[in-house]
C-alpha cells in the first residue's frame, strides 16, 4: 500500500482526479447533445405546425435550431427517425384523449357523446397540426406510420363504443362505419368550418349515430 506522502500516492491520486474530469467532461457532453437533440426537435415541431412537413426542410431545421445541418444529421440520419421524434414530442405534449375517462359510462349515448366532445375539443386545440399533417400524409412517406397509429387508436375508441350499444338497437355494421367517420378529424374540421361550436357537432353526429 503506497505510504502518505509517497510517489505512488501522488500518481494514484493525479490518475484519480483525472478520471473524475473526464467522467464531468463526458457527463457535460452528454448533457450539451440532449440539449442539442431537443433544439432540432422542438424547431422541427414547430416548422411542421407552421409550414407542414412536406415544406420543412433541413435547412430551416438547422436555421431554427441554431446548428449546422451536419448536426441535424449526426442526430437523425434519416427522416424516420427525426419523425418518431417529432411525433413522441408533439404527442407527449398534446395527449390524446383517454379511453379511462369514459369507460365507466355504461349508457351508450352518453358514452359516445362524451368520447367525441373529448376529441373534438383536442381537434381544436391541435387544428393547426393535424391539418397540416393531413394535408401532407401522401406527401411525406415518414410520417405516415405515426399518423396510421393514431388511426388506430381511432379504431380502438370506435370499438369501444360499438360494444355500448345495443345489438338490436341498430345495424352494427351502419353503426361501426358512422362511429368511425365522427370520430375523423376530417370530419369534425368540415363541420367547425360551418361555424358550429364543439358541443354543436356533438349533437349533429350523435342524430347520425342514432338513426
Amino acid at each position: 500500500m503506497p505510504k502518505p506522502g509517497s510517489c505512488q500516492e501522488l500518481i494514484k491520486q493525479v490518475c484519480l482526479l483525472n478520471m473524475k474530469k473526464r467522467k464531468y467532461t463526458k457527463t457535460r457532453r452528454a448533457q450539451q447533445q440532449d440539449v442539442t437533440r431537443e433544439k432540432i426537435v422542438e424547431a422541427t415541431v414547430a416548422l411542421h405546425e407552421q409550414l407542414g412537413p412536406a415544406n420543412t426542410s433541413i435547412k430551416a431545421i438547422a436555421d431554427k435550431a441554431g446548428v449546422q445541418r451536419l448536426t441535424v444529421y449526426r442526430h437523425f440520419p434519416d427522416d424516420t427517425s427525426l419523425f418518431q421524434a417529432c411525433t413522441s414530442h408533439y404527442f407527449g405534449q398534446h395527449p390524446p384523449p383517454n379511453m379511462a375517462d369514459w369507460t365507466a359510462i355504461e349508457d351508450a349515448s352518453e358514452r359516445s357523446r362524451t368520447a367525441l366532445l373529448a376529441f373534438y375539443r383536442y381537434y381544436r386545440s391541435t387544428e393547426a397540426m393535424l391539418s397540416v399533417a393531413y394535408r401532407d400524409f401522401d406527401k411525406v412517406k415518414a410520417m405516415q406510420p405515426p399518423m396510421e397509429q393514431f388511426q388506430v387508436y381511432l379504431d380502438q375508441v370506435r370499438d369501444d363504443l360499438l360494444a355500448c350499444w345495443k345489438p338490436e338497437s341498430t345495424d352494427r355494421k351502419t353503426l361501426a362505419i358512422t362511429l368511425r367517420h365522427c370520430l375523423r378529424f376530417t370530419t369534425w374540421a368540415s363541420l367547425k368550418n360551418e361555424k358550429l361550436s364543439d358541443k354543436k357537432i356533438v349533437e349533429l353526429v350523435m342524430r347520425w349515430i342514432k338513426n
